[in-house]
Order: structure tokens, then sequence, then C-alpha cells
């Protein structure tokens, strides 16, 4: 399907209106820059060729690029029909479809491109556009149709007059060409003085002119048509990620008590009969096994590994640490960079102090420990097997606790038998 199909990218893009420093198309979207699920949409489709277009942070963008993509930098940011000509450089001697996506629409779906594709080449079409219909279509380009119901046209909101803005058909930018004809629509294409771009939307009219065969296919699901150009777009977008990766997560069999509370970074793995509680963040690169209980108010941070039957309850956060099956970790604390082995009882308000002058030290727990509540471990630091802290007591670094041992005070010392 995809023979003689290439995907351009467009990630150039500064995003005035984000107001950062970070170039837009890496702002995160549960935890992951949104570029990245553009990638792996076009991954997924297998496309022989896949050219990406760089222009403000370049140098930032690059490391998240796989080997393969051929990539264009944008020298001057002349909108996106000059990004496009960028592109069509590193295309002279392909003859097919051109496929446009933006780097900064993370939520398109492989089947949607599919039948995009598809209709495309199946009605011998010059041009198809990614549609939608939306009831409030603020910020979008609305297409222009003839009397006779096709396609003349986009028009971009700035640009638009008050009947146009009334038009609820809008770009989503996703667009098909035939490459014999988008380049011959590009040298026609006219400087937009007020922001002092080419934009590729002025394609579509000068096509028609052509009597060029164009249509469009229509979003069914319209939160796909969602681009990032603000802040307040990217808390939209991370919305309707969030409750996708929820929504997967709940059918693989993991209970989520308050999905709208609830909030899980993509790649995260949870076992089966796992539930999490509301109001708990789970970061980046976190792995909880089957049968566990998080939350409510639990914060887990990146390089967590939870076994399983854990129980790590509320008010707790938890960072770069492997805790083994049927420990308990029930009331509020702090463990980071530890190793905690099977069957530990971690009391409430325990907290492993690993920093030290700019290095994480490790506390280990060995398997079958009973830590008192408010024991504080400065690591590095190691507790036997069933051994035993009192409440309240501090173990220094490097005092180790053998195994079987009951330790109390500050600083914490063997009771005598």
């Amino acid at each position: 399907m995809h023979k003689n199909i290439v995907c351009i990218i467009l990630a150039a893009g500064k995003g005035e209106r984000m107001k950062s420093h970070l170039p837009k198309v890496l702002h995160p979207v549960c935890g992951r820059p949104m570029l990245l699920y553009v990638l792996d949409l076009v991954e997924a489709l297998k496309f022989p060729c896949v050219v990406v277009v760089l222009g403000y942070g370049h140098q930032k963008i690059r490391p998240y690029l796989k080997k393969g993509l051929k990539i264009v930098i944008q020298r001057r940011l002349l909108g996106t029909a000059d990004a496009v000509k960028s592109a069509l450089g590193a295309l002279k001697n392909f003859k097919g479809t051109v496929l446009v996506l933006y780097a900064d629409n993370p939520l398109l779906k492989k089947e949607t491109i599919k039948k995009l594709l598809l209709y495309h080449r199946q009605n011998n079409l010059d041009v198809t556009l990614l549609t939608a219909m939306l009831e409030k279509p603020t910020g979008y380009g609305r297409v222009l149709r003839d009397k006779y119901a096709n396609i003349c046209g986009i028009v971009e909101e700035n640009e638009a007059n008050d009947y146009e803005k009334q038009i609820k058909e809008v770009n989503t930018g996703v667009i098909c060409f035939e490459k014999d004809k988008l380049v011959k629509a590009i040298k026609h294409l006219r400087l937009h003085r007020g922001k002092k771009e080419y934009y590729l939307t002025d394609c579509i009219s000068v096509l028609y002119k052509e009597e060029a065969l164009i249509d469009a296919v229509r979003l069914s699901d319209k939160e796909e048509a969602l681009g990032v150009n603000s802040r307040q777009d990217l808390s939209l977008v991370n919305r309707v990620m969030q409750e996708r990766i929820n929504q997967k997560l709940m059918q693989e069999g993991v209970t989520i008590i308050d999905p709208k509370t609830t909030f899980i970074a993509y790649g995260t793995e949870i076992g089966k009969d796992t539930v999490i509680y509301p109001f708990t963040v789970i970061e980046n690169d976190v792995k909880i096994g089957k049968n566990c209980s998080i939350g409510p108010f639990a914060h887990l941070r990146e390089g967590t590994r939870l076994k399983d039957d854990v129980i790590a309850g509320n008010f707790l956060e938890i960072v770069r640490s492997k805790i083994s099956s049927q420990t308990l970790i029930k009331h509020f604390g702090y463990l980071g960079d530890s190793r905690i082995g099977r069957g530990v009882n971690i009391g409430a308000g325990t907290v492993t102090a690993n920093f030290d002058k700019g290095k994480k030290n490790v506390t280990t727990i060995k398997d079958g420990a009973f830590i008192g509540c408010d024991t504080v471990l400065v690591a590095p630091v190691k507790i036997g097997k069933t051994a035993v802290t009192g409440a309240g007591s501090v173990i220094p670094k490097n005092k180790d606790v053998a195994a079987g041992q009951v330790v109390v005070g500050i600083p914490a010392r063997p009771i005598k038998n």
C-alpha cells in the first residue's frame, strides 16, 4: 500500500504561543515529547522514506530522531510551504504521493492515516485533505467549498471573514499530494505579508484553479484533530492521551478507581489485578507487578520497579528503587535509590536519605526486615534479613544492621539481649 508514498514531518516551528525556550515539538505529552508519537506513527506505517524538517532548536531535536530518517533544516522560518519546499529538495528523484504531517499532532491514529492514503489512491486524487467537523472551530483553518460542494480552498482563521468563520469543517493540517502537483503549486504561492510566511494551505486554491482532483476524508474521532500551539492546547492533548493510556491499562486488567485524577506516563507497565487509587502520579520508566495496590496520593518516579503483591500506600514517593514482592509501604514516606527485599514492612514516615553532596547513595533492605515508624536510613547503608529498627531510629551511613539484629535510637544501636 505504501509503495511510492513518502512522508514529510514538519517540525521546524518555534511555537511562539508556547512562550518557551524549548522547541514546541519536545514539550511532553504524558511524560513523552509529542514528536515521538508522530515518529511512532510513521514507523508503524512503514513508509519507504520519511523526511523531517527541522528549524528552531534543531540541535535539541536531533537526538530524538532515529537513523534512517532524512533530516532537512529550514534555515529561515518562512512558513509551512517553505518547509515542504525544503523537504522536496531531498526527494528530487521521487515520483508518487507525498503525505504531510505535523510534529505537533500527537493524537493521530495509524488507522486514520491508512484510511486517508487508501481513499487518495483508490480515487486517483491529486490532493486529499484530512478534515474534521467542529462545533467550536476557533483556531483552525476553514475548508472552503464551491457551489457544487467541491473543495476550493482553505482560509486561515486570522484571514477569514465573518461568514467563513462560521464554517464548521476545518483543516487538520494533514494532506496527501501527488508530488508533481505539489511542486507546481508551491511555485505559485505568494508571501502573506502579515506573518511573512508561505502557507501550504494556499496550494489548495492554486490547484483548484488548475482543475486538480481535490477531496477530503473526514475524521470520525474529532480529538485526533487536536494540535498544539499553546499551553492550553497542550493540556487538552495531555488529557486525551491520558484517557487513552488509562483505557488501555484497564482493558489489560488494571483497576483505576478514578481515571480523571490518575496520571500515568506513556510506557508504564502495570500487571493484572493491580489497583491504582485516586491522585496517584506515575512518571516515566516505571514497572509495577500484579496484584499491587498503589495510592491514593502516591508518587512513583523514574526507575521505580515494584514486584507482585506490593502495597505502596498514601502520601508516598518512590524513585529509582526496586521493591520485591509482598513488601508493605502503607503510609507516607520517601524511598529513593533503594533495594528492598521480599516481605519487608516499611513503617509510616520512613525516609531513605540518599543524597550526599551531589551523589545518590543506595539503601539496601533484605528480606523480612521490619522498619519502624519514622526511621531515617542514611545511605549508603544495609539492613540485614529479618532485622528490626525501632520507631524514630536514625541509621547512620555505612553503619549496617546485621541479619536478625534489633536497633533503636539516634544514632541507632543494637539492643543487648
